[in-house]
């Protein structure tokens, strides 16, 4: 027999466009052979539905949505994932479409509510297993977080099953397929099952899913793999009740699973909320000139705007530099000089300003007038502004509300400065489009003479040690401390971490691509008393 797997991108609340996409992908497998395919988790709707699963008129759409589905399905089973209210409560299931009818479904056991999960918040637990037969073979279902855990798998054994089918919506971060990859082999060694993994693909809002669907044999070794960022109908054979070898698409290396990932969340956050195209603020420095190769990557070079906007500050480098970048990308390419706003903003506060040194409020001044232009040019052509920022500066608050930080998505918001020279180097191995200067020089924010970001940061090597030790790992500063680094430095950056909650908390969504990203996995108070000592 064969088994198809639909990774597919979904998009949330689309009921009928995700519908007609299962059957499309069930009409191909059909016509390969297939005599089942299985979905993603919550295929039906998308993932993460959120709030919308506390409206009582979403279950009532997506179980009539449902209905309609399976009345469609002939001449082969269809596993759907869906939301299912029943008995006054409400689960996270799928359900196994054949012949016209829905044949049962199955509610999911482990409800995850850590990280960016808050299943608890929506779905009531499943108790029960749900056990099918096809063509001789017994199949059980599961549902994402149920393969991280035994007591799924455990039940569905003792209930006959001779292989798992596991739905999911799994979001990417560095290093997650390892993580999936040893969660099913513990359930696999437990069990004796093989497991099927179809995973959910695509951008929805801060999270990318990133497919990466696969199969592990009742041994455990990974029997096929399929294409990660994209869309595949994959094909599993199973001749004697063995799985049969198939496709096995080698693994990406980080740089380009980052970039690929950045790409697809830029894509889809963009196509699907309908934006024309985005704008950005080019500077001439490394994290705009990466935001515009991705920019230019996931959506195309006539769908990207830059805007160079010169200072008093601004080197020649900086112009000449973007310039050359526009032109080798081949995007629209505007210079606004901002010095005329600038001085207008100086002489209009020269009188509240009277013998105060000149500081970071004239600094910031600048930002905000960039960041008033670029919106004043989305207020006009409906364009999405691209802020360009990068993690390091949110995490110390080396960025300016409603200056640089204006805009509708953060395309390096979990991206460190670390990570933005590795991607800018990959980027320019695949062809080159960042001009070499411009990852070379120094950084700078080029608001005052001769500045540069290690004026107010320590090295970003350091800065970004301290950041991955304190947001991602969640270690205290002793531990940072005894991993080599001054305390001088840890005590500051985690300092400059809690004094600037209010600015991360005022930011646009932007890409996770770390197991903690500033978002849903972020939850911090902006006012507290509480000093990190220990």
């Amino acid at each position: 027999m064969k088994i198809a797997v639909a990774q597919i991108n979904c998009m949330l609340g689309d009921l009928d466009g995700n519908a007609a996409k299962i059957l499309d992908f069930a009409g191909r497998a059909k016509r390969q052979g297939a005599t089942l395919l299985l979905t993603p988790e919550l295929s039906l709707c998308g993932y993460p539905p959120e709030d919308l699963l506390l409206r009582e008129g979403f279950y009532r759409a997506c179980e009539h949505a449902l209905h309609e589905l399976a009345r469609q399905v002939h001449g082969i089973a269809v596993v759907v994932g869906h939301p299912h209210e029943a008995g006054g409560k409400r689960y996270n299931a799928a359900s196994i479409l054949r012949d016209g009818a829905i044949a049962a479904t199955y509610h999911k056991h482990s409800l995850p509510n850590y990280s960016v999960f808050d299943e608890e918040r929506y779905f009531a637990r499943g108790t029960e297993p749900c056990v099918f037969e096809l063509e001789g073979i017994r199949f059980a279902l599961g549902i994402c977080a149920d393969i991280w855990h035994e007591h799924a798998a455990q039940r569905a054994l003792a209930a006959g099953a001779q292989a798992l089918l596991v739905l999911n919506a799994s979001p990417y971060h560095i290093d997650k397929q390892q993580s999936r990859y040893e969660a099913v082999r513990d359930r696999v060694a437990e069990t004796g099952l093989a497991v099927v993994y179809a995973n959910l693909v695509g951008g929805q809002d801060e999270l990318v899913f990133d497919g990466a669907s696969f199969v592990m044999d009742a041994q455990g070794k990974l029997t096929h793999q399929f294409a990660s960022f994209e869309e595949t109908l994959g094909m599993i054979e199973i001749r004697d009740r063995a799985l049969v070898v198939g496709e096995t698409v080698p693994a990406l290396r980080h740089e380009e699973s980052i970039y690929r990932a950045l790409c697809l969340g830029v894509r889809d956050y963009v196509g699907k909320s309908r934006f024309p195209g985005v704008l950005l603020g080019l500077s001439g420095g490394i994290d705009s000139a990466l935001t515009l190769a991705v920019a230019a990557d996931a959506l195309g070079a006539d769908k990207v705007r830059a805007v160079m906007m010169p200072s008093p500050y601004t080197a020649q480098i900086s112009l000449d530099d973007a310039r050359e970048m526009a032109a080798i990308l081949g995007v629209r390419y505007d210079e606004l000089d901002i010095r005329p706003a600038f001085d207008a903003y100086l002489a209009t506060l020269a009188k509240p300003f009277a013998g105060a040194v000149p500081d970071t409020a004239e600094e910031n001044i600048q930002a905000r007038i960039r960041g008033n232009l670029l919106m004043a040019l989305s207020n006009k052509f409906g364009s999405l502004v691209l802020t360009t920022g990068n993690k390091s500066e949110m995490t110390v608050g080396y960025c300016t509300l409603y200056g640089d930080m204006a805009g509708g998505f953060a395309v390096l918001k979990d991206v460190s400065k670390t990570w933005v020279y590795r991607l800018s180097h990959y980027r320019n191995s695949l062809g080159r489009v960042i001009p070499e200067r411009i990852i070379t020089r120094p950084p700078s924010a080029e608001l005052k003479p001769d500045q540069t970001d290690q004026d107010s940061l320590p090295p970003y090597d350091v800065l970004d040690g301290i950041m991955a030790c304190y947001v991602e790992m969640n270690l205290s500063i002793a531990e940072i401390i005894a991993r080599g680094y001054a305390e001088a430095d840890v005590k500051r950056v985690v300092q400059l971490i809690r004094i600037n909650e209010y600015k991360r908390r005022q930011s646009p969504v932007g890409v996770r691509i770390t197991d903690r990203g500033f978002g849903k996995d972020w939850r911090y108070p902006i006012t507290a008393r509480y000093q990190d000592d220990f």
